[in-house]
């Protein structure tokens, strides 16, 4: 992922093979082992995108013709026995956009192929399991794509800001994450960990937005004021997790969210991208073709 004012590099020079140009997951993936300081990257760069709000629509646009073939192809492998699946994981601070790449990215695809689960404030239920339970349920299934709003990230970003639970329970929880997230690879999950970069400038105005449109006051509630005066020990928290649980089995992937059009954009591309890699197949036909056909021919 791009820094703020990153460094310049010349193209290969001498002799060699040309080097493969970097797809957008390698631009905006974390590396895995390595320290995170939020403060670092520019929530409003547009790292490999188009030129421009116009472009990035119009790119955006272009997107759903092939991620919709995508999707057909792999809920059509699950039908002969294809395992694999796509798990889309939003996290973000208030306002940066999970509701919104819902809204536009989810829409290319057809919903029927597509579970989405919201992860509020943990029910009686759920808080007597361990914090994993509720996710596991939420999982999708062979050849579906599913998308978390929120995921199990909150049980060590908004329960170490909040106290929820003791320090040494975060801890434990980081090592926890991870396993899950490793065993979902070895299940055929694909996991795309997504967050979202909002600078602190963007949420104050979307914030007033809210407040200055009647439409939106039921988007607002005072806990946004409260979460927006522990800025600081959100991010400290997010950093963590982002170090904590980026793995080469499931990294996070860092998008800039201050643009809305450039954020679903670059969700779509990585989207893209990973259902590329997985290239799933049609299955071939299980029943005599020829004599189907014959058949349907002979019925008039």
């Amino acid at each position: 992922m791009a820094k703020k004012q990153p460094a310049g590099k010349g193209e290969g020079a001498g002799k060699g093979p040309a080097r493969r140009e970097p797809s957008l997951s390698d631009l905006l993936r974390l590396a895995p082992g390595e320290a995170v300081d939020l403060s670092a990257y520019d929530a409003r760069a547009t790292p490999g995108g188009p030129k421009g709000k116009a472009a990035g629509k119009k790119d955006m646009a272009a997107l759903a013709e092939p991620l919709g073939g995508l999707q057909e192809r792999l809920y059509a492998a699950s039908t002969a026995g294809d395992t694999r699946r796509l798990l889309l994981v939003l996290q973000g601070m208030d306002t940066s956009g999970k509701d919104g790449t819902i809204k536009h990215v989810i829409g290319l695809f057809n919903p029927a192929g597509c579970r989405i689960r919201a992860f509020k404030e943990p029910t009686h239920e759920e808080l007597s399991h361990p914090f994993l339970w509720r996710v596991k349920r939420a999982l999708p299934q062979s050849g579906e794509i599913g998308i978390f709003n929120r995921s199990h990230y909150e049980d060590v970003v908004v329960a170490r800001v909040r106290g929820l639970v003791p320090h040494r329970d975060i801890r434990r929880r980081y090592g926890q994450i991870n396993r899950f997230e490793r065993s979902l690879a070895d299940r055929g999950v694909s996991v795309v960990k997504v967050f979202l970069h909002i600078s602190y400038e963007e949420q104050r105005e979307r914030l007033l937005a809210r407040l200055d449109n009647p439409d939106k006051h039921w988007k607002f509630s005072e806990g946004d004021l409260a979460d927006r005066a522990l800025w600081p020990d959100f991010h400290r928290a997010y950093e963590t997790a982002l170090t904590r649980c980026g793995t080469e089995a499931s990294p996070w992937y860092l998008v800039p969210a201050d643009r809305k059009w450039y954020r679903n954009w670059a969700i779509s591309t990585i989207l893209r991208e990973h259902l590329e890699a997985m290239d799933p197949h049609y299955p071939p036909a299980d029943f005599d073709v020829a004599r189907a056909r014959e058949k349907l021919r002979s019925m008039g």
